[in-house]
Parts: C-alpha cells; structure tokens; sequence
C-alpha cells in the first residue's frame, strides 16, 4: 500500500503534464522547475519571448540558462531564499539586459507545489508598460509646465488688464466730472447773463 506522502513518479508525471498543458493557454512566459532550480519544462511564450528553443531550456539549471543570462541575483535570492520559506512570491519586479533581446522589466510570480516541489514560475514582460509609464510621467509634467507657464501669462495679462481697466474708469469718471464741471460753468453763465 503506497504511503500518502510518497509521490511516485508517476504522479509526478501526470502533475508535470497537467501544468504543462495549464501554461501551455497562459499567453505568459511559464518555467517549469524542479527543487534544484533545474528546468523541466517551459511553455511556447517563453520560448518566442526570450528567443530559445526547448532544447536549449529542458534539462538546463535555470542560472545556466542562455548562457548564464538568467544568473540574476534577484531571481536567484527569490529563488533560494524566499521561496523554500513562504511557498510563493507574487509581484516582485526584476530588471535584466539579456544579450540579444535588451533591457526587460519582468513581473515574477512563483509557487512551489506541495505534492511534487516543483515550481512554477511565471513571467510577465512589463518592459512597454513601464516605458509607457514613464512617458506618460514625463508627458504630464510637460503639461503641468506648460499648464503654468500659461497660467501666469494669464495672470500677468489679467493684471495688466486690471490696470487698464482701472485707467479706463478713473478717465471715464475724469470725463463725467469735467462734464459737470463744463455744465455748472454754462449754467452760471446763464445765469450771469
């Protein structure tokens, strides 16, 4: 009778298959990983997205992936470190220039299964978006000078419009008294006559 916490390798099998065909609909990039970081598998967006084949990947230790393109610290702390601890990691942000593709900025998630202790690591490229989010950072601060260059020219203009206005008044207000005047200075006349 097969004890409950023993995985034959049968199973092992079927739980690789089913992950397997799970991140084989996932549009993003998927490693597969055995306790030893050694890679057991990857899906097609992996493959398209960092420009390797399978045999280039299965088989490999992860740090060893591409000639060593994916020796990144950050992974390999998460990897190592956080990982055995907490079972998954979520949202941790990773930069890297691979040779070949450029700078990609990666979203990595990864969870270690119970039953097998595989690991299924997930990638997602946030490389444009934060590109767009800088640019759009940097379009929005252009507005807001452009915003209050303008809004002081309106403020200046504004207040040399006051100050015209005010001219305007106090002369048209000059004219009505020098209309009184001039009507007062008649009327006297008149009257001296």
């Amino acid at each position: 009778m097969q004890d409950n916490k023993t995985i034959t390798q049968s199973d092992a099998e079927i739980s690789l298959y089913y992950i397997k065909t799970f991140s084989d609909t996932a549009r993003e990039p998927f490693l597969i990983l055995d306790p030893k970081f050694q890679i057991i598998g990857a899906n097609a967006s992996f493959y398209k997205n960092f420009q390797v084949t399978k045999e280039q990947t299965e088989g490999r230790f992860i740090y060893d992936l591409g000639n060593g393109q994916w020796n990144i610290p950050e992974l390999k702390k998460l990897l190592e470190d956080i990982l055995p601890n907490k079972k998954v990691f979520n949202d941790y942000e990773v930069s890297h220039d691979f040779p070949g593709i450029g700078v990609k900025t990666m979203l990595l998630n990864a969870r270690q299964l119970d039953a097998t202790q595989q690991i299924l690591l997930a990638i997602e490229d946030i490389t444009l978006k934060r590109a767009i989010e800088v640019k759009l950072a940097n379009y929005t601060k252009d507005l807001e000078k452009g915003v209050s260059e303008k809004t002081e020219e309106l403020k200046i203009r504004i207040d040399e419009l006051a100050k015209m206005n005010s001219y305007m008044v106090g002369r048209e207000l000059k004219m009505v008294e020098l209309k009184k005047e001039n009507e007062a200075l008649k009327e006297r006349q008149r009257l001296e006559e």
